[in-house]
Order: C-alpha cells, then structure tokens, then sequence
C-alpha cells in the first residue's frame, strides 16, 4: 500500500481567482504569486493518485490568517474526503496564531477528518507565543486521538519561497511541550532527527514524533532515506510528495538509490501511515 501523507488542495475559487487571495495573506501570496506555483483540487489528486498507484492520501489546505478563507479551504477538504470515500483523509488548516483555530479543529474533527495540519508560520519562527496558542488544539487532538502536522524546514541552506525563520531549538521546544501528542513533522524535521542520536533526552522527545519527506528532492541527497532511517528508525518516516510540487516516483527512485530494502521501503511508503491513521477515532466516536 502506498499512502502519500503531504498533499495541498484547494478550493476551486481558489484556484481560479489566487490573486483574490493575496490580500493579507502574505505567506500564500510568496509561494503562490508564480503562475508555474501550481493550485489543485481533490479531482487532479485523484487522477495523480491512480497515475502513480497511490492508494489513499493526507490531504489539507493552506494555514490562512483570515477565518473566512480557512474555513472555505477546508470545508472543501471535507467535501473531497466524503466525496472520496477511503482515499483521502483530511486535516484542518488554519494560522497557529488564530483566536478561532481550536474552534475550528474541533468543526473540522467534528466532520470526520482525521486532526490539523500542515501548520505553519511563514512569517516567523516557532516561537513560544506559537506553542502556547496552540495549547487547545493540541489538547482537542490529543483527546481525539487526531494527528498533529506542522510545517518544518532546515535553518541552514538557499533560501526559497515558502523557508521560514524557524530554529531547530524552537522545533525540538514545540515537540517537548506536547510529548503525548502524536506529530508529525514536515520536511524532515528540519533536520531535528539528526540529533536522536544524543545520549541523553532527544530520542524519549522525539518518541510521539514521525518525519515525513515532503519536497526530498529538492532539499537532501537519496542518502537522506537511509541515514535518517538509521538514526530514528523505518517505522518514523512518512512518505509525502507535497503534491502538486513534485510526482511520487521522484521519490521511490530516490529510496531505490539509497539502497533500502523492500521492507524499508514499504514501511516507509504507507504501512507507518496506515498505522498512524488506524489509532485515529471513527467518525462515530467524535
């Protein structure tokens, strides 16, 4: 089974009319300004989906800073993970910072999706007022047995659109604050993992933690799979292509020229992501 755990859709206002969006959205309008900065809807991710053999995958929107225009992206979330009955799971997205996001998370879990996520602040770092904002959707999460994303990147490296100010201490701070919490950290963490191999403390942090590979290709070398897998083991690596940004077989030839083994390579594929999603609560226990 292959489950691609790192998939933007957008709603088709969105995507017909982005420069609508623009207006005191300053994250949304750096990554998306460029027309080559693609916009896709549930219908495309199905097709791309069965193109490249992917079974299910976990979807959500954009972290908006205005209410209306989170809840429009993921209602449309909502409808695609109904409309498509055991291929898509749904998170909710919103700002970090939003006043409404515990609100939202609990309509959006109440909707059957499956916790919140990609989180990010584009225009900041992971800053402790970010880890206490965030307080009551961790806790709506954690008593849902809902996952928990949040947008990551290395703080060394080019410089790209969409790269935040983040700190690998702001990172590992967030993660620590929430040790029951099952999260789930995008783009490798930022590099966190590599630090699991301390003596002390980093590897019991980092215990309710998973990785996923999200934007891979353009940011590590094949190595990343293995070396990463060595160092937190096969169980904590999801398979994420990001998609629209990059196709799944960028990724799988990438885990073939890592050497990893068929094992690895299907744990990492979708057997971590369907363990995660099977402790997640029925509809009908929300």
């Amino acid at each position: 089974m292959i489950i691609d755990f790192h998939t933007h859709i957008f709603s088709p206002i969105i995507r017909e009319n982005r420069e609508d969006f623009f207006n005191g959205e300053e994250a949304f309008k750096t990554i998306y300004n460029s027309p080559q900065a693609r916009l896709a809807g549930a219908r495309e991710l199905i097709a791309a989906m069965d193109e490249a053999g992917v079974q299910k995958s976990a979807v959500f929107g954009f972290p908006w800073e205005n209410a209306e225009y989170f809840k429009l992206n993921n209602d449309y979330v909502v409808e695609a993970v109904d409309r498509y009955p055991g291929r898509l799971a749904g998170l909710a997205c919103f700002s970090p910072l939003s006043p409404a996001g515990a609100r939202e998370a609990e309509r959006c879990l109440d909707q059957g999706l499956s916790g919140v996520g990609e989180l990010a602040v584009y225009g900041g770092g992971i800053t402790a007022d970010v880890v206490q904002a965030l307080e009551p959707v961790m806790a709506m999460c954690l008593g849902r047995n809902g996952l928990f994303m949040l947008h990551t990147n290395e703080p060394v490296g080019h410089p790209y659109p969409g790269k935040t100010p983040n700190t690998l201490r702001q990172i590992y701070d967030f993660v620590k604050a929430y040790p029951e919490n099952r999260i789930i950290l995008a783009h490798w963490g930022g590099g966190l993992l590599f630090y699991a191999l301390m003596k002390k403390e980093v590897a019991k942090v980092l215990n309710n933690v998973w990785f996923d590979t999200a934007a891979s290709p353009f940011l590590y070398r094949p190595e990343m799979y293995r070396i990463a897998g060595e160092v937190v083991g096969f169980d904590k690596i999801l398979f994420g292509s990001d998609f629209p940004l990059l196709k799944p077989q960028r990724y799988f030839k990438e885990m073939g020229d890592a050497g990893l083994s068929p094992d690895q390579i299907n744990r990492i594929s979708g057997l971590n992501a369907q363990d995660l999603l099977d402790k997640v609560s029925p509809d009908d226990d929300l």
